[in-house]
């Protein structure tokens, strides 16, 4: 059965970008207020709880931020191959058969979760291609993403399939049984609305100023990241997750820049220069106050961005805890012992091709300003940017660095990207990767196939706003004569 999943709203694309551009919390639903920290002082056990909560509030505000804020557009009835819940789409078995289940997100802006409860999944194929058999309980998927699943249901009951948004504001489902005609099970509740962390603000990128692919050299647009620059900071102590990107040059990371700290909204952080890193310095740290820095603790920072933090919103606050986001690893909000599909599990049935080193690492840094709506690579909205030329033959990395607090599933035309992952030759062969708040991976592409192609990010409003470019497959001969 083909599973398409998607996502409906009655406003029309126009209306809901002006209402982004009005206000970047329009759809945000689960916005934190006065009443709800009200509620929040009520619950807390004694007043260092009370305070905490207070200074986290300040700070989130001073940052114009909101950490519930998990999807930019809400609103949408969930489908499944056109049917809402109440209208329960029916894929027929026999008890005990297999049953192939291929899931497609061709939803706008929505990732779900997806679960049957009472059956496990074995994933047998991820974006169109075989991948070695992997059993797991739920996954996430990205819109553009496809996974093929088996199930197998053994006696004739009816199952519930429910792919649930990663904001919890809705499900999509539908049913799997022996005959027509059933009517849908009722929903199960929420699971807890998600929310982001410092952790989520950017963590240890590795080096910037990489090779960006493009015919010429090219800078920030102004407002892609903010201004503020926090001068040679040190963080030798920062961490990468164990079984994290590939690749990274994590062993010398010092004279972090975290240029661009004002208080943008939760797109704004810049890009981190890490070239070796003990002894921070906060001295060029422009319109922050020294005392706004009491009680910062930097020891042994496991990679925090500062970037888009406001003046005076990092007081009191201790990095020393934070640990950087696994890139790979989909917190669901499965219960203890669940296994989640993440990228990590993906093994190539047949690889395409052999492992060898890249030619040269590109750097993709994911950008924008939520605060005005509008999204870019490196700095640049698609009408502003150059193209990113590859050179036919190469395996070129991209290393993808989410400086926002937004998931951005990127999405290649023409090639496959093999996310470095860690199963050597056997790396899946991908057509979109999900790039998480905050985290870096890297991505190797075989430049097979000449000539231009669209490489954008596939959340609807992200690539209508600037989050695209041209990626362009030439000689090299045809690279030289363009310089």
């Amino acid at each position: 059965y083909i599973i398409q999943l998607s996502d409906w709203t009655d406003e029309t694309p126009s209306h809901v970008i002006a209402n982004l551009k009005r206000d970047p919390g329009y759809y945000n639903y689960n916005k934190r207020t006065l009443a709800s920290l009200v509620g929040e002082l009520r619950r807390a056990p004694d007043g260092a709880a009370r305070s905490a909560i207070v200074s986290d509030r300040v700070m989130w505000g001073d940052m114009r931020m909101d950490p519930t804020d998990i999807e930019d557009v809400g609103g949408y009835t969930y489908l499944v191959n056109g049917h809402t819940p109440a209208q329960n789409f029916t894929a027929l078995f026999r008890p005990g058969e297999t049953v192939r289940l291929r899931f497609i997100n061709s939803g706008a802006m929505t990732h779900f979760d997806v679960r049957v409860p009472g059956l496990e999944m074995t994933v047998v194929q991820a974006h169109g291609n075989n991948v070695r058999p992997v059993t797991v309980d739920e996954f996430r998927i990205a819109p553009a993403e496809t996974f093929d699943v088996l199930v197998r249901p053994r006696d004739g009951r009816q199952y519930q399939v429910l792919a649930e948004s990663m904001g919890r504001q809705g499900f999509a489902q539908f049913s799997l049984a022996t005959r027509e005609g059933l009517p849908a099970l009722p929903l199960p509740p929420h699971r807890p609305r998600p929310v982001l962390t410092m952790a989520d603000m950017g963590m240890n990128y590795g080096p910037s100023g990489l090779d960006r692919g493009t015919p010429m050299p090219e800078v920030d647009a102004p407002g892609h990241v903010a201004p503020m620059d926090m001068g040679g900071m040190d963080h030798s102590a920062m961490q990468m997750p164990a079984g994290g990107s590939q690749g990274m040059q994590g062993q010398s990371m010092g004279g972090m820049n975290h240029g661009n700290m004002a208080g943008m909204g939760h797109s704004s952080m810049s890009g981190m220069n890490q070239p070796a890193m003990p002894g921070m310095d906060h001295s060029s740290m422009r319109g922050m106050a020294p005392s706004s820095m009491a009680g910062m603790n930097h020891g042994n920072m496991p990679g925090m961005n500062h970037g888009s933090t406001g003046a005076g919103a990092m007081g009191g606050m201790d990095h020393g805890a934070m640990a950087m986001p696994d890139p790979l690893v989909n917190d669901v909000g499965a219960p203890p012992g669940a296994r989640v599909l993440s990228y990590r599990n993906l093994r190539a049935a047949k690889p395409l091709y052999p492992v060898r080193e890249p030619t040269r690492i590109i750097e993709i840094r994911l950008t924008g300003n939520m605060e005005r709506y509008f999204w870019s690579i490196n700095g640049n909205s698609f009408s502003q940017a150059q193209p990113i030329q590859l050179h036919l033959g190469e395996r070129a990395r991209f290393r993808f660095v989410n400086e926002t607090m937004m998931s951005h599933p990127m999405h290649l035309h023409g090639m496959w990207m093999i996310p470095q992952v860690g199963n050597g030759a056997e790396n899946p062969l991908l057509h979109t990767v999900n790039i998480k708040p905050g985290s870096t991976l890297d991505v190797d592409i075989e430049a097979d196939a000449p000539g231009g192609w669209a490489f954008h990010c596939h959340m609807l409003y992200h690539m209508e706003t600037g989050m695209m470019r041209k990626v362009s497959v030439v000689s090299a001969r045809q690279a030289a004569s363009a310089r």
